[in-house]
């Protein structure tokens, strides 16, 4: 298999691409040519090529979308850039299914498809500081002014590599969180007091549970130092985008650690709370669900 892009400095969207690419045909072909060029020749012989031709056509594949008109927008409006393209058609086999595609498309592709067509704004995290994004990550990879031998190709292998790893844990994150999805749904349906949800496992919680009104707390387990097994008690948030907790823990155990927070809670096992007030710790499931239960009471 011969996969084409364009050759000079690179970008997420055909980095990423490529990687895509990599993933899907790792099985089938053992190991896909790739080859840089923008010759219109070499472009022809292509089995897949992206990001470069001025062609949109899947049964062909080919995806670039640079020609007039793009290559068309998702139902949301956030276009589509070469990356975008080859996840539509290839994903659902990349991530196992096309649910899994689905959450990959929405956490990872849609942001880079958008920044590569210049389309959308970023904005300021804090004050003039702006969030370190995934372009800026593969951006960096390009050689700068000071490489006596700029060798693009290099580093684009590199970027590959790296996008390859993000893209492959993002793809088994979507498949743990729908996994997840289905065990915190019968969670809360058998849940006798459904402000707070206890789970068994560090499931993928945070941007799920609250799409349920009531729960207030979860209570789950993680490991702490070592192979130790603590438990955690967080506060839910509707907006995983601020830090406004549904009910935040009491102003009196804010920092607390250890002794002084078992003393003012009364829970003997008590590790810590935040001073954020959003997650506390303790080294029993029933020490965090006791800490949940008297930031219920407060």
């Amino acid at each position: 298999m011969k996969i084409i892009t364009h050759n000079g400095t690179f970008h997420a969207d055909d980095v990423f691409g490529v990687a895509a690419l990599l993933l899907r045909f790792k099985d089938e072909h053992k190991e896909p040519k790739i080859i840089r060029t923008r010759d219109p020749a070499t472009i022809k012989t292509g089995d897949i090529v992206l990001d470069v031709g001025s062609e949109y056509n899947e049964g062909r594949n080919r995806f670039d979308h640079h020609q007039i008109g793009g290559a068309g927008k998702r139902t949301n409006s956030v276009p589509y850039a070469s990356f975008g393209l080859i996840w539509k058609k290839f994903g659902a086999v990349v991530a196992g299914n096309k649910a899994a595609a689905e959450l990959v498309d929405k956490n990872l592709v849609q942001f880079i498809d958008a920044a590569d067509n210049g389309d959308g704004e970023l904005k300021p995290f804090k004050s003039d500081v702006l969030p370190y994004t995934i372009k800026r990550a593969i951006d960096v990879f390009n050689p700068d002014w000071r490489d006596e031998r700029q060798d693009f190709d290099g580093w684009f292998f590199q970027a590959v590599n790296f996008a390859a790893g993000i893209l492959k844990r993002e793809v088994e994150f979507a498949q743990a969180i729908l996994e997840s999805r289905q065990v915190i749904d019968r969670v809360y349906k058998n849940s006798a007091d459904k402000r707070i949800i206890v789970l068994e496992k560090e499931y993928q919680w945070e941007n799920y549970l609250n799409k349920y009104p009531e729960p207030l707390f979860v209570v789950v387990p993680r490991l702490g130092e070592g192979d130790k097994m603590i438990w955690r008690t967080g506060a839910i948030r509707d907006n995983l985008g601020s830090f406004i907790n549904r009910r935040s823990f009491p102003v009196a155990w804010a920092g607390k650690r250890e002794k002084e927070l078992a003393e003012i809670t009364g829970v003997s096992d008590a590790l810590f709370c935040h001073n954020k007030l959003f997650v506390a710790y303790a080294k029993s499931k029933e020490g965090a669900l006791a800490l949940a239960k008297l930031a219920l009471a407060c």
